[in-house]
């Protein structure tokens, strides 16, 4: 075998190994983006938060926050004789009853609104989804997108090439998507986190001094639910992309970097996973 058979045989050998590693991505990881972009209220029946809390996870969280609400009571009623006696400013007592009935009555109903607003942004994306569909043709989700793409690209896993300008953009597409995974993953988790955390967020609004809690609490979970509001539009755009490959690339990087527009317009917290390893490891050093 000469110098130029065995590189011929090194080439192939690596398109054969890049072919079935972008075609196991697609058969197996897309349909699961859908899932993890598209929350709606059945974010609070998931089979992880009942194995992690139990079957009654939500009132037994609820029980906790009115535990906690008897204790601020009880801690107001000590801070009140006691400003009697030292001559202390504290807030007046039916002020504090009148805030503490009303946020007694949010915290017991906070899954509830925290299912309606979950259900207006899953509205809001179904919406923009269903549109672009009309507009397209096409299914605006994850699974059509990846379909699409392999399309346009023309990339046969009989006839692959990394080396060529498709094997290059789709590499670099498969490589997006795949970091994407990890992305809305993180988001997944993070809003599943805040959701059974909304309890406590609510009792926050009790005293001033911890109003803070609730306003970063509310400005990331806003953060988070819009995210699946653009993403549909950047879909769209992607699907109406014709002759341009590169674009390609750009729609999968503006889906990546959806998050961090979001953040830096309205606040929130950072998804990008390699910039939070970053960010401990330096915790870290110090």
């Amino acid at each position: 075998m000469d110098q130029s058979e065995i590189v011929s045989v090194i080439i192939q050998t690596i398109n054969t190994i890049f072919s079935n590693f972008f075609s196991s991505i697609d058969t197996s990881i897309y349909d699961n983006l859908d899932n993890l972009v598209f929350i709606s209220s059945d974010i609070l029946s998931n089979n992880f938060i009942k194995k992690l809390l139990g079957n009654d996870s939500k009132n037994s969280l609820i029980y906790l926050a009115d535990a906690m609400i008897i204790g601020i009571s009880i801690f107001y009623v000590v801070s009140y004789y006691y400003s009697n006696i030292v001559d202390a400013n504290v807030e007046r007592p039916h002020q504090f009853i009148f805030k503490l009935l009303i946020f007694a009555f949010i915290v017991n109903f906070s899954y509830f609104i925290l299912e309606q607003l979950l259900n207006l942004s899953f509205l809001f994306s179904s919406s923009i989804q269903e549109i672009g569909k009309n507009i397209t043709g096409y299914n605006i989700n994850f699974a059509e997108l990846i379909l699409s793409i392999n399309g346009k690209i023309n990339v046969d896993s009989n006839d692959f090439n990394i080396f060529s300008f498709d094997g290059i953009i789709k590499s670099f597409v498969s490589v997006g998507f795949f970091n994407l995974i990890f992305i809305y993953s993180l988001r997944y988790i993070f809003i599943e986190v805040l959701v059974l955390f909304s309890p406590f967020a609510f009792l926050s609004l009790i005293s001033s001094s911890t109003s803070w809690i609730f306003k970063n609490w509310f400005k990331t979970l806003l953060s988070l639910l819009l995210i699946q509001i653009f993403i549909p539009l950047v879909i769209i755009v992607i699907l109406s992309i014709e002759n341009n490959k590169i674009l390609y690339v750009g729609g999968i990087y503006a889906l990546i970097k959806i998050n961090d527009y979001i953040r830096e317009i309205f606040g929130g917290i950072s998804l990008n996973v390699s910039q939070n390893f970053g960010s401990i490891m330096s915790l870290i050093k110090k």
